[in-house]
């Protein structure tokens, strides 16, 4: 029996895979049991923020597996402390939690909302606005959350307490925003709905309307955060900062982990035993998501990020098979290639200026340093 009958007889068949066995990975490739070499442009769905294996995250990993690779959440442990004093201080949130998923991460910021809402306003504000087209994970409530009428079949009931709005149409928001709406939850790129990102004006319509009838917005950025979009959150683009916002993917590099980030106004809304998550906050995970974040944050990996995505589209716009172009990646890198001459960095140090002039010379820019 070769290792993909092995497999199809012990595995439950919930997805369409390709029959290739993976072994090892190093850097941007991975390697099949036949000694064939790839280049992932899908990173793992996403999650291997740092490559295959990427040595700082590796060592981090392993010396924190040899010193406590688990313990419960009933104590305290220095490894989660620290990851989550850095991602706060990053992202400029309050708190955060710790679970296993963007489903799980997603998972909580509902029930954040809810019982924000539930605090000061009373039962019966409790629905959660989503868009049309979104995707916010496979648990019951957040396949409820998703607003695609494709997965909202065979696993009757769903959860309630859900209304789906057209993205990018203001209009037909405002007609769904009752009294019994207690959030706003969102994708600035709809990654599941078509790499579709959302427009500014309606961005800014959609927090300002918010704001001052009490809504939390709930920004998905489990797809678009840990700087994807050549910004740390992609909604820095957007110069929006959500109540609540939820990453996963590549924030373990690799390993299994959400996070569930909450401003001053709701960082303090769920108490003890209100929620939790036994894996939630690994040792493990936290090393691992701390070596990306020493990594990710840094201005040269991001100027990296908005330079490759300034050559790919530059790229792509000159082959005839290719008839759009969607997605903010970076939307810096798509005002770069659309709309130059413009500013593009101000205020950052003269390293930090040099490194990302030579990063978008490589990719093809002219750049005048000020």
């Amino acid at each position: 029996m070769d290792t993909i009958e092995q497999f199809d007889s012990h595995v439950m068949q919930t997805y369409d895979r390709l029959p290739l066995v993976m072994e090892s990975g190093s850097g941007r490739t991975c390697t099949d049991e036949d000694g064939k070499r790839y280049l992932d442009f899908g990173s793992g769905i996403g999650t291997n923020s740092l490559g295959y294996c990427d040595p700082a995250w590796a060592d981090a990993v392993c010396a924190q597996v040899r010193s406590m690779q688990h313990t419960s959440n009933y104590y305290y442990t220095k490894v989660q402390a620290d990851f989550a004093e850095r991602l706060c201080q990053i992202t400029g949130y309050k708190r955060v939690f710790f679970g296993n998923s963007g489903a799980e991460a997603n998972e909580c910021a509902i029930k954040l909302a809810r019982k924000y809402s539930f605090d000061k306003y009373g039962a019966g504000r409790n629905v959660i606005i989503t868009l049309r087209n979104s995707f916010h994970g496979r648990t019951m409530a957040t396949l409820s959350a998703t607003g695609q009428d494709c997965f909202h079949n065979y696993f009757f009931p769903f959860p309630e307490g859900f209304v789906y709005a057209e993205a990018n149409d203001i209009d037909d928001l405002l007609k769904k925003m009752h009294n019994n709406v207690c959030a706003m939850m969102l994708e600035y790129i709809q990654g599941e709905g078509g790499v579709v990102p959302l427009d500014s004006k309606y961005v800014d319509q959609l927090y300002d309307f918010c704001a001052k009838r009490d809504i939390l917005v709930i920004a998905d950025e489990v797809q678009t955060g840990v700087g994807r979009t050549g910004t740390f959150l992609a909604g820095e683009q957007y110069a929006k900062k959500a109540d609540i916002t939820t990453l996963a993917k590549g924030l373990g590099g690799g390993l299994p982990i959400g996070a569930c980030l909450a401003n001053g106004k709701c960082a303090d809304v769920l108490t003890k035993g209100m929620h939790g998550s036994t894996f939630g906050g690994n040792p493990v995970v936290c090393a691992g998501g701390l070596a990306v974040l020493e990594q990710v944050a840094k201005p040269d990996f991001l100027a990296q990020v908005l330079a490759k995505g300034a050559h790919i589209r530059a790229a792509l716009r000159d082959c005839e098979e290719v008839t759009e172009i969607t997605g903010l990646g970076l939307k810096e890198a798509k005002e770069l290639v659309d709309g130059a001459p413009k500013n593009l960095k101000e205020g950052i140090s003269k390293d930090d200026a040099e490194k990302l002039a030579a990063e978008l010379k490589e990719a093809g820019a002219e750049v005048e340093i000020k």
